[in-house]
């Protein structure tokens, strides 16, 4: 199985989740061959490859163009990470005035698109690896479902159920903390509500999350529809496909 792993506009985390897979790759090596990862080797052969991994947004024309060139040379092709998935961090200017941060970021002529959009605004993406960054197992998940040719075992419920699962305190009604936990996909372990924080909404939404019914637990304490528009914005997943139209 050839396999590619590509980087767009991002900060590189979600690819050091393949370094954290060594012993497991190792063991596959008769199996898989990475032919294209840029930040692991000098060595690369570009071609047709059976799965292949994006990390990081389209920012830029040449990265819309490079994109589709990956899409055509893919048999399987999975978006990882919060960026490839939603636009990540960055998406955040989608919603500010686009002349105005450029000024402030850029100094001098350099070509960078007004909107940071994940790659299924582009291309069709075959699976999403949630998270900013993803971890390890679901990585090794989608290596073991496509070499087993069966769909890859993914968390696709809310953040809320690993909390009652790891039996903690909600960080709503005990320490009236916003959280995104309702409608943030799990996957993380409920890392931040386990230490009295509210989730950030580091792996996106669910599938058409309750928007309207967490604004209305937002109310409760004190906080307005713009709070909670502003905390999504601001997070990693922004610009997700499933938050857009409400935001």
């Amino acid at each position: 199985m050839r396999v590619g792993v590509f980087k767009f506009s991002s900060c590189d985390g979600c690819q050091l989740a393949f370094f954290d897979l060594e012993e497991e790759l190792l063991l596959l090596s008769e199996m898989v061959s990475i032919d294209y990862f840029l930040e692991a080797t000098s060595y690369n052969r570009w071609g047709n490859f059976d799965l292949s991994f994006v990390e990081g947004s389209v920012s830029t024309p040449e990265e819309e163009e490079r994109i589709k060139s990956i899409r055509e040379s893919s048999k399987f092709l999975v978006a990882i990470g919060a960026c490839a998935v939603s636009g990540g961090i960055q998406s955040a200017r989608n919603y500010e005035d686009f002349s105005m941060v450029y000024s402030s970021v850029y100094k001098g002529h350099y070509w960078v698109n007004p909107r940071s959009r994940p790659i299924s605004d582009f291309v069709n993406v075959d699976l999403e690896v949630r998270g900013c960054p993803i971890n390890k197992g679901a990585l090794k998940e989608v290596f073991v479902a496509v070499m087993h040719q069966r769909s890859p075992q993914l968390p696709t419920y809310p953040l809320c159920l690993e909390c009652k699962r790891k039996g903690n305190v909600c960080v709503v009604v005990a320490y009236q903390k916003p959280c995104l936990g309702p409608v943030t996909v799990a996957g993380c372990g409920a890392l931040c509500p386990s230490f009295e924080r509210g989730c950030y909404g580091c792996y996106g939404p669910v599938g058409k999350p309750a928007l309207e019914a967490l604004q209305e637990g937002y109310e409760r304490l004190g906080l307005g529809k713009e709070n909670l528009k502003e905390l999504l914005r601001l997070s990693f997943n922004g610009y997700n496909k499933e938050l857009r139209e409400w935001l």
